[in-house]
């Protein structure tokens, strides 16, 4: 080889160890950099509150599994717009009911387990298309889709089902109660927001997404099935979670977050399993969590992940206590976390690739009748 050849490999050499460096910078500065947040210090209390209450009265009943149901339907205050308070109340009823409606249609998965795949992928569907024509902030569809995919993988059969459905739309009534005393008290002191231009629903933006999305959520859930995962609920939610991405690398920092924060957080609920759990340590653990999530999650997602990891754990698998500190839990949520990023990741590549898109807008014009867009 010659002295210029290489002396030019060296070079291309040096230039490619730049550029790799250049891009890991970068990356630690994502992880490094934190956001500013506009929420007032009362938001993450009454969400809190919203998601605790519930559990602390299933504690005082004796009935903690139930507790941790209608602690889901809590959930729903964190889809209350910054709107006026005729608005706020009528929108979060509006999700009171979807969020019942999904962990209703959930639990149907027990009765037609074969339909579970496209059952969930039709109200990723459905619910992202409403959330999107409705220009719903986040989280967007993501609990709505969590509360299905829990409610299909619950223990609950035929009587208890419907039982636990009654709890969760308490939880949600609940919810909607604490939203309207935070309403009048940021309303008081805020004065009513100034009202935001009316949505104007773009076909690509609203059906072709939501058609994408949730096709991607159906093929997470089945790829967990075919890999014989247990209750694989918190694949598609994983999936569903990277795949919102505004942008294709929005969607990859998102998963490096989810990936990283999801095996921090396995050690903070291993060092929370260590504590003797009974069900009011459990209602204040929860609550805890949620405070600080709510807190975190607009300044840092990957600090709020560690957090949320232990929280959705809890919530899922509290009412069986004697179990909770089980190695396999941890392994299976890890595992549950990578499978649904890395799907999601693959989805958010389709999402905003031009070629893609257009195939799938030609055919979704073709199948749907005159004047449907």
């Amino acid at each position: 080889m010659s002295a210029g050849a290489g002396r030019r490999a060296r070079e291309l050499t040096a230039s490619a160890r730049a550029r790799w460096r250049e891009l890991l910078a970068g990356e630690l500065r994502h992880f490094a950099s934190l956001h500013r947040s506009d929420r007032p210090w009362e938001m993450p209390v009454a969400a809190a509150l919203a998601s605790g209450l519930p559990i602390f009265i299933g504690a005082a009943c004796g009935e903690l599994g139930l507790g941790l149901v209608a602690s889901l339907g809590g959930l729903v205050f964190l889809y209350l717009p910054a709107t006026r308070l005729s608005h706020r109340m009528a929108w979060l009823m509006a999700c009171a009911f979807g969020m019942t409606g999904c962990y209703a249609l959930g639990l149907l998965g027990h009765l037609f387990p074969l339909l579970l795949v496209p059952l969930l992928a039709v109200t990723s569907i459905v619910v992202t298309m409403v959330c999107r024509f409705y220009a719903s902030p986040p989280p967007g569809s993501l609990f709505f889709v969590m509360a299905a995919a829990i409610g299909a993988y619950s223990p609950a059969h035929g009587r208890a089902a419907l039982v636990q459905v009654g709890a969760l739309t308490l939880g949600c009534v609940l919810a909607v109660a604490i939203a309207f005393v935070y309403s009048l008290h940021i309303v008081s002191r805020r004065g009513v927001p100034a009202p935001s231009p009316a949505p104007d629903p773009e076909f690509g933006f609203v059906v072709l997404d939501s058609v994408v999305i949730g096709g991607f959520v159906g093929l997470s859930l089945l790829v967990a099935q075919a890999l014989q995962l247990e209750r694989p609920y918190w694949v598609p939610v994983s999936c569903l979670a990277i795949i919102q991405g505004a942008s294709l690398r929005a969607a990859w920092v998102r998963q490096l977050h989810r990936i990283v924060g999801t095996a921090l957080g396995l050690l903070v609920f291993l060092a929370i399993a260590q504590f003797p759990l009974d069900a009011w340590s459990v209602a204040g653990v929860l609550t805890a969590l949620t405070l600080v999530i709510e807190t975190l999650v607009v300044r840092h997602y990957l600090l709020a992940t560690v957090f949320i990891t232990p929280l959705t754990i809890l919530l899922a698998e509290a009412a069986q206590l004697p179990v909770l500190a089980s190695q396999a839990i941890m392994r299976a949520r890890l595992v549950d976390t990578v499978v649904g990023a890395v799907i999601g990741l693959a989805g958010a590549a389709c999402l905003h690739s031009p070629r893609f898109r257009a195939a799938v807008d030609a055919v979704l014009r073709r199948v749907l009748p005159n004047g449907a867009e």
